[in-house]
C-alpha cells in the first residue's frame, strides 16, 4: 500500500490553536496521522476520535497507544458526535476536525468497491456492518432515482442515459461489481466525453459512494452540532474535496458568522441588535501548499475551511 499522507495537516494543527488540557474531536480518523498528531500536543487534555470503518479504529489503535493513552475511539459515524459525546458526560469541546470523503485506504482497498480502477463487488459502504451497500442501489432504484442522484450528488449531464442502460443491463442480469458498471456506463457517453481526461465513471461512483453513505445529510448534521459544542475560543476545520461537500460546509459557516438582517428604518436599542457567536477565521479556503502537491496528488483538490465560536 502507497505510503498514507495527512492532508493539509500543518495547516489543521495550526488551525485548531491547540490548548495542552483542552478536549478534541477527530471526526474522521482515518489511518490516524491528524489524530496522532493532535494527540501529542495535548499531554493534559483528551482526544474523541470517529470512525465509521472498523478497520480504520483498529488500524489506528496501536499508532495512537505508542504516543499516549488520552484518548477514546468511537466506531460510529460523526453525525453521531453530541449522543457519543454526552453520553460519556462531555458537552463541550475546544476543537474539531471534518476530513471529509473517502478515505485514501479505503480508495486502495480493491475489495471495498470504492474505487472504479480495481474489479470488485460492489460494495461502497463506509460502515460495513450497515446493510445498505451500492449492489442495492444500481440494481433495485428506479430510473428516476437513479437520476436523481447522478444529477444531484455526482453532476452528471449525461445521467439519464446512465440510468436507462442500467435498467436495460440488469432486466438481463444483475450488475454485479464496479468493472461491469464501469462499461454500462461507458457505453452510455458519447465519444467526446470518453476521450476526455478524467475517468468517465468517476461523477457516477462519487454518486453512488454519496447515496449508500448519506455523506450529505451527515455533514450537515455533524457540522451544526459541533459548532454548537464549541467552547469560546474552540475551533472547527474542515477540508473538503468537491464541489457538493465544500459549499454545504461554506454555507453553514456563513450562516453562523453572519448577523441577520434588520429592517434600518426600524429603530432598535444596541441590545437589541444581534450579535454573532461565530466568526470566520479564513474568508476564502486554505488550499495545499507546492511542496504538499509534489508530495501527495489527493490534495490537489482539499479545501480547508475554519470557524471559530467568539460568543
Amino acid at each position: 500500500m502507497s505510503k498514507h499522507y495527512s492532508v493539509l495537516l500543518s495547516e489543521c494543527l495550526e488551525g485548531l490553536v491547540i490548548r495542552a488540557d483542552g478536549i478534541y474531536v477527530d471526526g474522521t480518523l482515518g489511518r490516524g496521522g491528524h489524530s496522532a498528531q493532535i494527540l501529542q500536543r495535548i499531554p493534559k487534555g483528551h482526544l474523541y476520535a470517529f470512525d465509521r470503518d472498523e478497520t480504520a479504529i483498529k488500524e489506528s489503535k496501536e499508532r495512537l497507544l505508542s504516543i499516549a493513552s488520552n484518548f477514546t475511539l468511537i466506531h460510529n459515524q460523526f453525525s453521531m458526535l453530541k449522543e457519543e459525546l454526552s453520553n460519556r458526560g462531555i458537552y463541550q469541546i475546544d476543537g474539531m476536525l471534518l476530513d471529509l470523503g473517502v478515505s485514501s485506504p479505503q480508495f486502495d482497498d480493491g475489495e471495498r468497491g470504492f474505487s472504479y480502477r480495481y474489479d470488485a463487488p460492489l460494495d461502497m459502504r463506509m460502515d460495513q456492518s450497515q446493510q445498505k451497500n451500492a449492489y442495492d442501489v444500481v440494481n433495485s432504484y428506479d430510473y428516476h432515482e437513479l437520476v436523481r442522484i447522478f444529477y444531484q450528488y455526482g453532476e452528471e449531464k449525461f445521467a439519464k442515459q446512465i440510468a436507462k442502460n442500467i435498467e436495460k443491463q440488469r432486466a438481463i442480469k444483475p450488475i454485479a461489481t464496479t468493472f461491469e458498471l464501469v462499461e454500462v456506463i461507458k457505453a452510455s457517453l458519447p465519444a467526446k466525453v470518453l476521450n476526455k481526461k478524467g475517468h468517465p465513471a468517476k461523477k457516477v461512483f462519487q454518486a453512488i459512494r454519496i447515496e449508500v453513505n448519506d455523506e450529505l445529510k451527515e455533514i450537515e448534521t455533524v457540522l451544526q452540532d459541533a459548532m454548537d459544542m464549541l467552547a469560546v475560543g474552540g475551533r472547527l476545520c474542515v477540508i473538503s474535496f468537491q464541489s457538493l461537500e465544500d459549499r454545504i460546509v461554506k454555507e453553514a459557516f456563513h450562516e453562523r458568522s453572519t448577523p441577520k438582517k434588520v429592517d434600518k428604518r426600524i429603530p432598535m436599542l444596541p441590545q437589541d441588535i444581534e450579535t454573532v457567536d461565530y466568526r470566520l477565521v479564513n474568508r476564502k479556503p486554505i488550499i495545499a501548499s507546492e511542496e504538499e502537491l509534489e508530495e501527495n496528488n489527493r490534495s490537489h483538490s482539499a479545501k480547508l475551511r475554519i470557524i471559530e465560536r467568539v460568543g
